[in-house]
């Protein structure tokens, strides 16, 4: 599955209310002050920052979203492996100007 068609995939899995939220990432929601609600809507204007296809607990993909308040936000998205379903959003985080270029798009 290439990089367009899992993003395509987890869309549709988040428009059909197919999300699971991993324990990590319930803890990196509420670290950052995120909400569950904000980080699958965003989903729907995400860009892709970096892609896993052969992560060891399925494929995944971090993308650039946007919070609430539009400010940006990492997400790493996931499908668990041998499975076609839900989206599972593995971890949300605030990216660090240090580490990323000032899109956050790319590590420095």
């Amino acid at each position: 599955m290439g990089v367009s068609e899992l993003l395509e995939r987890i869309q549709q899995l988040v428009t059909a209310g197919e999300v699971r939220i991993s324990e990590h990432g319930f803890d990196e929601l509420a670290n950052d002050g995120l909400t569950a609600r904000e980080t699958t809507a965003g989903i729907f204007q995400a860009v892709v920052v970096e892609d896993y296809p052969n992560y060891p607990k399925g494929p995944s993909v971090l993308l650039l979203q946007l919070d609430r308040a539009g400010v940006p936000i990492h997400v790493l998205w996931g499908i668990p492996k041998g499975h076609d379903k839900p989206a599972v959003l593995i971890t949300a985080y605030r990216p660090d100007p240090e580490r990323w270029d000032e899109n956050f798009v790319r590590r420095k």
